[in-house]
C-alpha cells in the first residue's frame, strides 16, 4: 500500500490479504482504528450522515449481508500494523485520513475501470468515455451511477410536497395581510394588497435540491450518461423539471443549506437517501476531503453484491436469480412432518425448472478462487453441494473474477479460467469458471471491448455446461 500524495490519501485494494502500513501510513493508524474492525451496521445513518454504503442506501432489505461486513481490519503483529480488506471497496475517511480501496483489478494508480464497468452494467448506464476523468479519481466519479435508481424509488411515492410560505402583492387576497409590507408597497393605494399564504407546494427545497443535482450532473460525461440511461430516468427528470419552475443556478448554496436537516416525512421516506445522495454530489469536494474532521465520510460498495448483480445481467438468458436481499425467488431446504416448509434458501443462480433436464446451480464468489485453498474453503463447497443435493443436480458452478496476469494465464494461453472437480462417490461435478478481467489500459473503450469479449467466452462456456 502506498501514499497517493503528501497529504492524507492512503490506497489499497479489496481482498488484499493483509498489507503492512509503512512509516508514513502508521501516522494515520489512530484515525484508521476508529473505523477498523467495525461492522457496517454500527456505522448508522444518524451517526455517519456523510457515509453512503451501497447497497444499504439502495434498499434496506438488501443490506442483511452487507451489515455484517467490515470496511477493513487492523491488527498488530510483531510490532507491525497490518491492514486487511475484504469485499468492500470505495472511499472512506475520518479526521485527516482518507482511504481509497480500489478494485483489486486496478492496482496502484490505475483507474477503477472494472468498478465503473460493473456499476454501469448493474445500473443500466452506458458509460462511453471515462478518459476525461481526473487521474486522482474520487467518490464524485461514482455517485452519478446511483442517482437514477434513487430518484426512481423516491418518485414511486409521488412528487415530494411541502408547505411553503409565499408572499404576494395583488388584488386576490388568500391569506393574512402583511401590514408593514402593504404600507411599504401600496401607499398610495392602487388596488393591491400585500399578504402571505401557507401552500402545499411541489416546488420546494427538496425538489429544488434534486433539480440542482440534475443540472450539475449534466456537466460531466458520467452524469450525462446516467441522466439518459433509460426512458424511465428521462421521464423522472422531466417530472422534476416541470415542478421546479423557480430553479435558479445562483440559489444552489441556499438550497444546500436548506437541506442539511434530513427528510422526516413518514410517507416520503425514500426521499431521505435521495436527499443524502444529492448533497454528496453537490458538496463532493468538501465531503470527499473531510469537511468535518470528526465525522466519517465517503462512499462504499459491497463488491460481492455488485459482482453477483453484474453476473445476473450477463447470464440472465440461462439463470434465474433468487435474491435473499429482496426476498424474491426463495425456496426451502426442508419439509417438516406436518408439511411445513423450513430453512429458507437462496441460491445465487439456478436454471429454470425443466422436466426434461436437471437444474444447475451456480454460486457467485468475489474471491481468489483460482488459488487452491486460499481465501475459500469447505463452507463454499458445502453450500454449493447442499444446493445441488436439494435440486437433485449433478452440476454446480462457481463464478468468480480473475486478473489477466494471474499465474494460470501465464501458463495457459486461454481467455477463461476453467477447472473441473468431481465429487467422490457420486455423479456430481463442480466447475470453477473465472472471468478474465482485462488490464485497465489508457482507454475505457478498449477495456469495455475486452470485457465484452470475456463475457462472450463465459456465456459460451455456460451454454455448453447447460446443454
Amino acid at each position: 500500500m502506498a501514499v497517493a500524495n503528501p497529504t492524507t490519501m492512503l490506497r489499497t485494494t479489496d481482498n488484499n490479504c493483509g498489507v503492512l502500513l509503512d512509516s508514513s501510513e502508521r501516522a494515520h493508524a489512530a484515525n484508521l482504528q476508529k473505523i477498523a474492525n467495525v461492522r457496517l451496521d454500527e456505522l448508522t445513518l444518524e451517526g455517519c450522515p456523510n457515509l453512503l454504503v451501497f447497497p444499504r442506501e439502495w434498499n434496506d432489505r438488501q443490506c442483511d449481508d452487507v451489515r455484517e461486513n467490515q470496511i477493513f481490519s487492523l491488527h498488530e503483529k510483531n510490532k507491525d500494523i497490518i491492514l486487511t480488506t475484504g469485499n468492500i471497496m470505495g472511499f472512506v475517511g475520518v479526521g485527516e485520513t482518507d482511504l481509497r480501496i480500489s478494485s483489486r483489478f486496478a492496482p496502484g494508480d490505475k483507474k477503477n475501470y472494472f468498478l465503473h464497468y460493473m456499476l454501469g452494467k448493474v445500473c443500466g448506464i452506458n458509460v462511453v468515455n471515462l478518459d476525461t476523468q481526473s487521474d486522482k479519481e474520487g467518490l464524485e466519479n461514482f455517485l452519478p451511477y446511483l442517482f437514477p435508481a434513487f430518484l426512481r424509488r423516491a418518485l414511486s411515492h409521488g412528487i415530494f410536497k411541502k408547505y411553503q410560505h409565499r408572499r404576494y402583492n395583488d388584488a386576490n387576497i388568500r391569506g393574512p395581510i402583511d401590514v408593514t409590507r402593504h404600507i411599504r408597497l401600496n401607499i398610495p393605494f392602487a388596488g393591491k394588497v400585500a399578504y402571505s399564504t401557507r401552500e402545499h407546494s411541489r416546488d420546494n427545497a427538496i425538489t429544488q435540491l434534486i433539480r440542482h443535482t440534475i443540472e450539475h450532473l449534466r456537466t460531466n460525461d458520467i452524469g450525462r450518461s446516467a441522466l439518459t440511461s433509460s426512458p424511465d430516468t428521462r421521464a423522472d427528470i422531466q417530472e422534476i423539471e416541470n415542478y421546479t419552475p423557480a430553479y435558479n443556478r445562483n440559489d444552489r448554496q441556499k438550497i444546500i443549506s436548506a437541506n442539511l436537516r434530513p427528510v422526516a416525512h413518514p410517507y416520503f421516506t425514500e426521499y431521505r437517501p435521495l436527499q443524502k445522495l444529492c448533497l454528496q454530489i453537490l458538496r463532493r469536494e468538501k465531503i470527499s476531503h473531510g469537511e468535518d474532521k470528526d465525522k466519517i465520510h465517503g462512499l462504499l460498495f459491497d463488491g460481492a453484491w455488485l459482482w453477483e448483480e453484474y453476473l445476473n445481467v450477463v447470464l440472465k438468458k440461462w439463470f434465474d436469480h433468487p435474491n435473499n436481499k429482496t426476498g424474491k425467488g426463495g425456496d426451502y431446504l426442508f419439509k417438516t412432518t406436518d408439511d411445513k416448509d423450513e430453512q429458507e434458501i437462496y441460491p445465487d443462480f439456478i436454471t429454470p425448472a425443466d422436466n426434461n433436464r436437471p437444474r444447475i446451480v451456480a454460486d457467485a464468489k468475489y474471491k481468489h478462487l483460482e488459488q487452491k485453498d486460499k481465501e475459500h474453503g469447505r463452507d463454499d463447497y458445502f453450500q454449493l453441494i447442499t444446493y445441488m443435493y436439494r435440486y437433485q443436480s449433478t452440476k454446480g458452478i462457481f463464478l468468480f473474477p480473475i486478473c489477466h496476469d494471474a499465474d494460470f494465464f501465464r501458463r495457459n494461453d486461454v481467455g477463461l479460467f476453467k477447472k473441473e472437480l468431481f465429487i467422490k462417490g457420486t455423479a456430481g461435478k463442480i466447475f470453477k469458471l473465472g472471468l478474465k478481467i482485462p488490464e485497465a489500459g489508457e482507454k475505457f473503450q478498449a477495456f469495455s471491448k475486452d470485457m465484452g469479449e470475456a463475457e462472450k467466452r463465459l456465456q459460451e462456456e455456460i451454454g455448453k455446461r447447460i446443454s
